[in-house]
């Protein structure tokens, strides 16, 4: 490694009002390294590196390039001093191709010489060995092919330094092995790769060092070599250490045995359609018993959003039926479903579960604003939705300072916090989760698991949605797998394993490809 990092961040500090999201935070990148930043949601990491890529202005502290101070104040400057971040959301259009997307806002001049540029991408292509079809059309390409385009656009731009923000977030397990190989080659010739994750077996896998921060401190840097010399479990407990403060992960509570528990929920040869008119479940029968998990597998695409939809009420069925303790809902609307008792944890906190213009109270009674104690006669009763609110935020620990504050200020486990909060407190009788974890650092995303096992504990039915495989395995006491649209087969909790829920959300049931 060489003795001056490329990149140097000294005492950077920033507020947004009382919180203080990073906190006199040191941070050193060298060329050819991985750095990986691990850390709850609300730690700072992206703070920090949104303050490096010119998308946030630092309160106090000082940043250096190549041993030369910099000010940067936009992403341009950020783009000019080689520094570029690719976003767990990606800003493509697409319905251009690749090279426009590439171009965009960097032609250069009046007149694009498309041959230079198409060249110029080649070249990119061939020496760091990726494979984009450069006059296809973004839209017609894979999650991990467009993620290949931000990278190879980052590239174009002459980025020496690339900054990847949950890389993997939604990637496909052979999508996450293409991620590492591209890490891989970019530090191989000389890039400089800041890796965002909350994955810790990612973590240990690419990392040349791992930095933890913790309430916008730097709490710890770690030599990744050593972390995987002492082994994955070691290694793991010690970043656990340092993250929550214990000798021991939080333990998840244990499984309640399924013994002749009553069907709340039944699904009978259900059929419904996308937007487009085509067939998104398949006559999928499934029956959810008080006291149990069923959890939902299936490669992202095969139903499963449709799935909760369907319960949920937002969702109409166009055959089959649903009924809840025997008595058929099939065209009961959302509202009313709500209030017998199904709570619905959609997998979009952000644009479907939460409203960021609103504030936090706001949004803890968003659902049922209009029932009481919350309004009466159409008046909103104020001192009882900030009662309740305070209620919520003291028992969920969502980490806000006033129940006024504006939801947008909250970070992204905080935000979960508050949909799992304000669903749980009408004590459902079934409960569907989308993705619940999805994109939470490992201690929210075990509170999360241990809220929902507690749930189950109490004598609700819960539908789990999610595409970690090890949350499935971990968590439900029958496992259903999706594919195309129809439930493949259902498998025991005792017997589940990689293996098998792998095969199957292949589309292979007993040896045969489906």
């Amino acid at each position: 490694m060489p003795d001056e990092p490329v990149v140097r961040m000294r005492g950077i500090t920033k507020r947004f009002g009382t919180v203080v999201a990073d906190d006199a935070i040191d941070l050193d990148l060298f060329q050819g390294e991985v750095h990986t930043l691990l850390g709850e949601n609300g730690a700072g990491k992206s703070t920090l590196m949104h303050i490096l890529a010119g998308m946030v202005q630092p309160d106090s502290g000082s940043i250096e390039i190549r041993q030369k101070p910099a000010t940067i104040r936009s992403p341009y400057d950020a783009l000019r001093l080689g520094i570029g971040m690719v976003y767990q959301h990606f800003s493509l259009v697409p319905e251009l191709t690749v090279i426009e997307n590439m171009v965009l806002g960097f032609e250069g001049g009046r007149i694009l010489n498309w041959q230079r540029e198409k060249n110029k991408l080649k070249h990119i292509l061939e020496v760091f060995e990726l494979s984009i079809p450069l006059d296809e059309k973004v839209s017609n390409l894979s999650v991990g092919q467009r993620q290949r385009v931000e990278i190879v656009k980052a590239l174009f731009r002459r980025s020496e330094v690339l900054i990847l923000d949950e890389p993997t977030s939604v990637l496909t397990p052979l999508e996450c092995e293409e991620l590492f190989k591209t890490i891989c080659s970019l530090c191989r010739l000389g890039k400089t790769v800041v890796f965002i994750t909350h994955k810790l077996k990612e973590a240990l896998r690419v990392s040349d060092r791992i930095s933890i921060l913790k309430s916008g401190h730097k709490a710890a840097e770690l030599d990744g070599r050593t972390l995987r010399r002492i082994g994955e479990t070691q290694g793991h407990q010690r970043i656990f250490d340092i993250m929550f403060g214990s000798n021991e992960p939080p333990s998840i509570s244990n499984r309640k045995k399924l013994l002749e528990a009553k069907p709340i929920l039944v699904l009978e040869q259900v059929v419904c359609l996308g937007n487009l008119g085509e067939e998104r479940l398949k006559k999928v029968s499934l029956t959810l018993k008080s006291g149990e998990i069923f959890g939902i597998a299936g490669v992202d695409g095969n139903g499963q959003k449709e799935l909760a939809e369907v319960i949920a009420g937002q969702r109409k069925i166009f055959s089959g039926r649903l009924l809840l303790d025997g008595k058929d809902i099939t065209r009961v609307q959302g509202t009313e479903r709500m209030r017998l008792g199904i709570s619905y944890i959609t997998d979009d906190r952000i644009g479907e579960g939460c409203a960021l213009t609103l504030s936090v109270a706001e949004n803890a009674v968003l659902r049922f604003f209009n029932r009481q104690p919350f309004s009466r006669l159409k008046v909103l009763n104020r001192s009882s939705i900030l009662a309740f609110t305070r209620g919520l935020i003291r028992e969920f620990d969502i980490r806000v300072g006033d129940p006024d504050a504006s939801a947008s200020t909250l970070s992204g486990g905080s935000l979960q916090k508050l949909l799992l909060a304000r669903e749980l407190s009408r004590h459902p009788r079934v409960l569907v989760c989308n993705k619940p974890t999805h994109g939470l650092d490992a201690k929210t995303a075990r509170y999360v698991q241990q809220r929902i096992q507690q749930q189950r504990d109490r004598g609700a039915a819960v539908l789990l949605i999610s595409s970690d495989l090890d949350e499935l395995l971990s968590c439900s006491d029958r496992i259903g797998v999706l594919f195309n649209g129809q439930l493949l087969d259902i498998v025991c909790g005792c017997d589940a394993t990689h293996e098998n829920i792998g095969k199957l959300m292949l589309g292979i049931k007993g040896g045969r490809s489906l």
